[in-house]
């Protein structure tokens, strides 16, 4: 009871344990095991979790939705909006936490404006947003996070890397919605829908650009780290409680199943020949199956071309509902809802990530 339960729960964190105790049936637990675990992304993880639980937590995302959809528009402007606030702030606050925070609010602005029909339209589009708008910053999400750290990039590697294509993702985002009817439509939003308290969300955005510091080199991850978990212990210790340490383990577990293959010669060249042949296509054909943070993790053992790989992780969250964790997110969200219908949510998501996924990674391949 207890397995499936957790199985259920955490699937990916599942998969990643068995995996890492598989390894070690070949390569006996050792000192070495230390030396694959990356301390860095772990603590930048942390990190960013912790401030962006304590932005979540006093409503700053709502606040800001709230800010700019109330009031009367057109259904085209409205959706437009519904799908690119994932789009923007998942770059920030990655694409799993823009998904939690808005498809929600998607739900309540559909039901309260009658506009229910849409909502699989809404939400599966919002599900691409995020996924394409966390590939543009290094903090989006968390492959970007450990290739950027793993492969010592600079802001000019990265960001040359990635912004062209998110570039092209947001005029395609803004045509999608013109395959709804235009209307006018009045959204008018409970009046609780706000920040609670000013302070700690200053607190908090200033932690943020703290951890930036830390991302982008100039302090110290020890350091960071030392602040955030001072400044949580004084403003918010229940926050510790609702961190998703099942992330953490999950990267713990493909460090130790990542470095274990390293050290079998045949898994190695096997791996080292295919990312010679097709980086990009293996990085996004391994992120439909194993989802596209444990690929990042599993294939930057055996490949120096960090831009395929990236770019096939970043673009291989689209495609299946499991490539990327967020798509799972705001599918179980849906499925919350009345009404929902699950396999015509699936249908049209299958539709729409397999096009933006082929799409995509043909441009990838014109443009390297």
């Amino acid at each position: 009871m207890f397995i499936m339960k957790l199985i259920k729960k955490e699937p990916v964190l599942t998969v990643s344990a068995v995996c890492a105790l598989i390894s070690m049936i070949f390569v006996p637990p050792s000192a070495a095991y230390i030396d694959y675990i990356d301390f860095r992304v772990l603590a930048l993880l942390f990190c960013l979790m912790a401030v962006v639980a304590g932005l979540q937590r006093h409503g700053l995302f709502p606040w800001l939705a709230a800010r700019l959809l109330t009031g009367s528009m057109q259904r085209r402007k409205l959706f437009a909006l519904l799908i690119l606030l994932p789009f923007f702030t998942s770059m920030l606050v990655t694409n799993d936490v823009a998904l939690i925070t808005f498809v929600p609010f998607a739900v309540l602005i559909l039901g309260l404006t009658g506009e229910t029909r849409y909502l699989i339209f809404v939400v599966v589009m919002q599900t691409v947003a995020a996924n394409l708008g966390s590939m543009a910053t290094p903090v989006g999400n968390p492959q970007n996070l450990y290739l950027y750290s793993a492969f010592g990039l600079s802001a000019g590697e990265f960001f040359g890397t990635v912004l062209p294509f998110a570039a092209i993702a947001l005029p395609l985002l803004v045509l999608s919605v013109f395959f709804c009817p235009q209307g006018e439509l009045t959204v008018s939003l409970p009046e609780n829908a706000g920040i609670d308290r000013l302070e700690p969300v200053i607190v908090y955005a200033v932690l943020f650009a703290v951890c930036l510091l830390s991302v982008f080199r100039v302090l110290h991850y020890a350091v960071l780290l030392g602040i955030v978990c001072t400044a949580l212990l004084i403003e918010d210790r229940a926050l510790y409680k609702t961190m998703d340490y099942g992330l953490l383990l999950t990267f713990v577990c493909f460090f130790i199943f990542a470095g274990n293959l390293g050290t079998m010669d045949g898994v190695r060249d096997f791996l080292q020949k295919m990312l010679a042949d097709r980086p990009l296509l293996t990085s996004a054909l391994a992120s439909q199956v194993i989802s596209n943070v444990p690929a990042a993790v599993l294939l930057s053992g055996f490949t120096d071309n960090w831009r395929a790989l990236l770019l096939g992780a970043d673009l291989g969250g689209l495609g299946t509902p499991i490539a990327s964790l967020a798509s799972l997110i705001s599918f179980r969200l849906y499925m919350k809802t009345d009404g929902a219908r699950g396999g015509r949510y699936l249908g049209f998501f299958l539709l729409v990530n397999a096009a933006g996924l082929v799409f995509f990674l043909i441009l990838a391949q014109i443009l390297q």
